[in-house]
């Protein structure tokens, strides 16, 4: 049945129908404090409500694992771990490359698949080979970890435990085994282990001096506790009928024990551990420091998961910081620092708020254009309606309110009057024709039903590209696609239902009167309801008289509009920016720092210190609203922290700072005096800006810098020669900041060779002193487990062997280290030689091969413009290397075959762009081939899609003007504006044609075509300007992001609307001058086709 007619004889089921609409969307987006407040009675709703977040999950192909090994240094990380893992990652289904980093103590990998790939059975394989690849690594290997890690799981907080009176080892503990086990098992929240302490551990500190006066050495004192100190299963004992447990304390209970096992017994008086060493309750060797506000502290990362809500988790970790604080001692504090969720509900009121003022703006000019209040409300209500519909439907389908969906729904409030708008427009014209107010709104919907439907699925079609895009664009354009596309079928929906029975119900008595007052019923007429709307016949009547002349005049219009419209698209195409998403100023930052090459974390922070001491001098230290970094490494007890953090090594800190509201710093302008300053501060001191708020860290894709170069195919040393040639090219390139090598390619080293023979002669085995040194200038820990339970809390520790640091502070005392044990000591240096050196701090491969890489950041110029002039810088030097390595092969030197990859965030833009490139083209082709079938006319079809150049140049010419970037946003609202534009013209092309089969002559045709749409054109058009207006002035927190979208759709269409208005008329009698009124149809019994046969319209 037709909807018209079904809804006109059922207006209550419509009503009702609206209704459970607004019920299931209010179902859908209701606040959790009510779920709150009903769940304190013992009510729970069984419907989920819709996650909020700032983006929907990217859900990129990528897997990580990281493996630790206490105590290797790079090099052997990579050869004896890293070599055998990416031999046989390479095995797996759909991987396209693995990437790896190594540094002392831990390796992080990184697989990328290609996109389609089954993440599930990837994950699946990734376990299999890992678990085979560990049969051929060093003993003591342990399992690594293995997760999916999506750049959307992004820090949305920092967990803060400090306390005035506790050490740093007692926080981390407790954060560890207390807060830990309660945080991770808040819903949707990924929580790492604690950042800034070691683990508590028991330490047995011995001293090199009593090693020497008691003629024993570290591996003595290591072999005494394992033997001393080891795992014995209990068994049992059948007493009677009792069957006891027969525990024995081969294992100690109290720490102090350890000091009665003796290590030299016999005629001699024994020597036993307390007589060499300290025993005390403390903590590993530090890897590391977190400093809040200045201060030590520790923090665990607050990451969501990919599917779970930024506002969800946020929420969750609010309401469980009371229970969590219970549970702490009184002198430790648990606080929630650098929440994320305050710009995310900024961001998404902003859009609302835009959204709202924008329905409002498209109401007055609608009220504007149609002079009457009852019209103008049942417009407007469409809009709230179909907005809801379209929740609905995003919350059937799964998705999330973000930046993307709530876009999607703001770019469709000025495009869901058009629908609503032209059908009043219609029903208007109808009342000059009759009385009956339900006839008028009958025959008006009845004319714009095809029409109006197909301007529905022009703008649909634009969407249909994003549904076949791969990777984070899909990702990132279907939710918005489908929030345009829920919209405006319901808009339509609701037009051919709602808006009659509205229509019916407001306008019966306004239409009479009005009607009755004039006395007139035919459009045009003195005392018309037409021509009191706003006298619009006289502007009708000018623009006749204007058009008539650009169709006599067709041979120069057209091809003027065409070379205009791709020359502005070229010129200012040029001109653009290019970058993936627009940039914004959130009010924080965040600082990588490394020093010199090996610094001690103890100097790297107080680097660290003196640098946030700048900062706050440089802002004000009443602007700065909290302060937080990490100095130093990745601890290997916690290798997957690694995933989240990742630091190369002791020289190196990472600081977030974050300024307090409304203070007016400018965050971008802070950076380039800080490049400057502190590099006069710190001379030595490499400094790089990194992503700091939730928008830059998930659109960066999880890369630190803009820009990475990596070069490959060569040694370490080769690699970095190429570098050294790109970095003196990139000088061409003054926007370029903080350019540096990736890696640390010269870490001080302090070697031990030993000399095997004197070894042997001298009574000891390499193993021997290996373990002497290490328990020396680390611990015993790395090489021979040993493990204290604590019976108050049940957790298990490490106990360990070392020599404190302050006893062994040069090569000397080192080389006095014993190796065994006699009356007269073997010291290090009687078997060894020990000398200064270096060696690659990191080593980096991709795909097997070692590689070094170069980061850079931009300042002041966006991506795409820098991205195009390095890439021909970098093909220069590629051509250059070339040459010379082709004239040393032919001289008998053949240098290693270098070569070069960018990386960084150009790849993803550059993939993103052509993506929504290709859509716009595919988008122009779905709808010429749907207009080709609706007209039965492939000239009709080119006469409609001919808008889009003008379109593409209007766009990019306010894009230019307002100093904004050809990026995803701005894409999407030229792609939306396209759509607009064709359901524009399919308005005044389906009149034309009307009066043209009619008997009109093409260019009569066209002129009246214009005529009779230009007040529908004019007001669907200016009414959607005004419902964009709000976003691209870039009202509210969220305007930086969406502001582009907005200024594209409305470049756009002031652009097609006018070339709809007065070339489009001109391009109708071009293309239909010499066309034939019968229609494409081959039926003989259709009148209207040229293979008519009378007498056969029944057949």
């Amino acid at each position: 049945m037709n909807p018209v007619i079904f809804a006109m004889r059922r207006p209550l089921t419509i009503v009702v129908g609206i209704i459970a609409i607004l019920l299931a969307a209010g179902v859908a987006v209701r606040p959790k404090s009510v779920d709150q407040y009903l769940s304190q009675y013992g009510v729970e709703l069984p419907l989920k409500r819709m996650p909020v977040d700032i983006f929907p999950a990217l859900n990129l192909p990528v897997i990580y694992v990281c493996q630790p090994y206490g105590g290797m240094d790079p090099a052997q990380m990579e050869g004896l771990i890293t070599n055998y893992y990416e031999y046989h990652f390479l095995y797996i289904s759909g991987i396209h490359h693995v990437e790896s980093k190594n540094v002392q103590g831990n390796a992080l990998m990184k697989l990328y698949f290609h996109p389609g790939t089954n993440m599930a059975q990837a994950m699946a394989e990734t376990i299999n080979y890992v678990n085979r690849s560990r049969a051929f690594m060093p003993p003591g290997t342990v399992s690594p970890f293995v997760m999916r890690f999506d750049t959307g799981s992004v820090p949305v907080g920092y967990l803060v435990l400090s306390s005035e009176t506790r050490t740093i080892a007692e926080i981390q503990d407790i954060a560890l085994f207390k807060v830990r086990p309660l945080f991770s098992a808040l819903p949707g929240v990924s929580a790492p282990p604690p950042f800034g302490g070691s683990a508590r551990t028991v330490v047995l500190r011995v001293s090199p001096d009593k090693l020497r006066a008691y003629g024993v050495s570290a591996d003595d004192v290591i072999n005494a506790l394992v033997s001393g100190n080891t795992i014995s299963p209990s068994g049992n004992l059948h007493v009677g009928n009792s069957y006891p447990i027969v525990p024995m304390n081969a294992m100690v209970r109290d720490p102090k024990e350890l000091g009665t096992i003796p290590i030299k017994v016999g005629a001699n008086p024994a020597v036993y551990l307390s007589d060499l060493a300290e025993i005390v309750d403390a903590a590993d060797i530090s890897a590391g420091y977190a400093l809040v506000n200045g201060r030590r502290a520790v923090y665990i990362l607050a990451t969501k998961r990919a599917d779970a809500s930024t506002m969800s988790v946020i929420d969750e970790i609010k309401r469980a910081l009371p229970s969590m604080q219970k549970e702490l001692p009184d002198d430790i504090r648990v606080s929630f620092e650098f929440d994320q969720s305050p710009y995310v509900t900024r961001a998404i009121d902003s859009l609302l708020h835009e959204g709202a003022l924008g329905a409002l703006l498209t109401g007055l000019m609608v009220l504007v254009f149609l002079r009457d209040w009852r019209s103008a409300l049942v417009v407007v209500l469409n809009i709230p309606l179909a907005i809801a519909a379209a929740v609905v439907g995003l919350w059937i389908c799964g998705q999330t309110i973000n930046l993307m969906t709530l876009g999607g729904l703001a770019l469709a409030v000025g495009i869901l009057v058009d629908e609503a708008t032209v059908e009043i427009e219609n029903i208007h014209s109808q009342l000059d024709h009759t009385d009956s107010v339900a006839l008028a709104v009958r025959r008006g919907n009845s004319q714009t039903a095809i029409p109006r439907l197909l301007a529905m699925l022009c703008i649909l079609a634009v969407f249909v590209p994003s549904f076949f895009m791969t990777g984070a664009a899909r990702e990132l354009f279907v939710p918005l696609s489908l929030a345009v596309g829920f919209s405006m079928i319901a808009s339509y929906i609701l037009s051919s239902t709602f808006v009659p029975i509205l229509s019916t119900w407001l306008l019966q008595h306004h239409s009479h009167s009005h009607a009755e007052q004039h006395g007139h019923r035919s459009e045009g007429q003195p005392g018309s309801s037409s021509r009191n709307w706003f006298a619009f016949n006289t502007y009708r009547d000018f623009y006749g008289t204007f058009v008539s002349g650009m169709v006599a005049a067709r041979w120069i219009v057209i091809p003027a509009y065409l070379a205009a419209s791709l020359l502005t698209i070229g010129v200012v195409g040029s001109q653009i920016g290019i970058e993936i998403f627009p940039q914004i100023d959130a009010g924080e930052f965040r600082l990588r720092f490394r020093a010199k090459d090996g610094t001690h974390i103890e100097e790297t922070e107080r680097i660290a210190l003196g640098v946030l001491d700048h900062i706050g001098q440089k802002v004000g230290p009443e602007n700065v609203d909290i302060t937080l970094g990490y100095v130093g490494m990745i601890h290997s007890n916690f290798p997957i922290n690694a995933v989240y953090q990742f630091s190369r090594g002791p020289e190196e800190a990472i600081l977030r700072i974050a300024l307090k509201p409304h203070t007016g710093i400018r965050t971008e302008v802070v950076k380039e005096e800080l490049r400057t300053e502190l590099a006069q501060k710190f001379p030595q001191v490499r400094f790089s800006f990194e992503p700091a708020d939730i928008v830059s860290e998930v659109m960066s894709f999880g890369s630190p810098t803009p820009i990475e170069i990596a070069a490959r195919g060569g040694s370490v040393a080769e690699n970095r020669a190429f570098l050294g040639r790109v970095t003196t090219a990139l000088a061409e390139l003054p926007e370029l900041r903080d350019v540096q090598l990736y890696q640390s390619l010269d870490y001080p080293t302090v070697d031990v060779k030993l000399d095997r023979i004197k070894a042997g002669r001298s009574g000891v085995t390499t193993s021997q002193v290996a373990r002497s040194v290490l328990a020396a200038t680390a611990s015993s820990r790395f090489v021979v487990p040993n493990y204290w339970p604590d019976p108050k809390s049940g957790v298990g520790y490490q106990v360990q062997v070392e020599v404190p640091q302050p006893f062994l502070t040069s090569i000397d005392q080192l080389g006095a280290v014993p190796v065994r044990q006699s009356e007269t000591p073997l010291l290090l240096r009687d078997v060894a030689s020990i000398s200064e050196g270096t060696t690659p701090g990191q080593y980096d491969r991709y795909n097997m091969k070692r590689e070094v890489s170069l980061t850079a950041n931009l300042a002041g110029t966006d991506l795409g413009r820098t991205s195009a002039r390095l890439e021909t810088i970098l093909k220069r030097v590629q051509a250059e290397y070339d040459a010379e390595r082709e004239v040393n092969t032919q001289n008998g030197v053949k240098p290693a075959a270098i070569s070069y990859e960018i990386r960084g965030q150009i790849p993803p833009m550059k993939q993103m762009i052509s993506g929504l490139g290709i859509g716009l083209l595919l988008a122009i082709l779905v709808i010429y081939l749907l207009l080709t079938a609706n007209f039965q006319s492939l000239g009709l079809a080119l006469v409609a899609v001919s808008t889009a150049p003008a379109v593409v140049a209007g766009s990019l010419v306010v894009l230019l003007l307002s100093g904004s970037t050809l990026n995803i946003q701005s894409f999407i609202g030229m792609i939306m504006a396209i759509g607009v534009a064709m359901a524009n013209a399919i308005l005044l092309i389906t009149f034309a044609e009307q009066a043209r089969r009619e008997g009109a002559a093409a260019s009569t045709a066209a002129i009246e075509g214009g005529k009779q749409r230009l007040r529908a054109i004019l007001m669907t058009s200016l009414a959607m300007l005004s419902g964009m207006l709000p976003m691209a002035l870039a009202f509210g927190e969220a305007g930086q992001q969406t502001a582009p979208l907005g200024r594209a759709v409305m470049g756009g269409l002031i652009a097609a609307t006018f070339s709809t208005l007065v070339v489009l008329p001109s391009l109708f009698a071009f293309v239909q001058s010499r066309a034939t009124r019968a229609s494409a149809s081959l039926d003989p019994g259709d009148a209207g086709s040229r293979h008519f046969v009378p007498g056969t319209e029944e057949a």
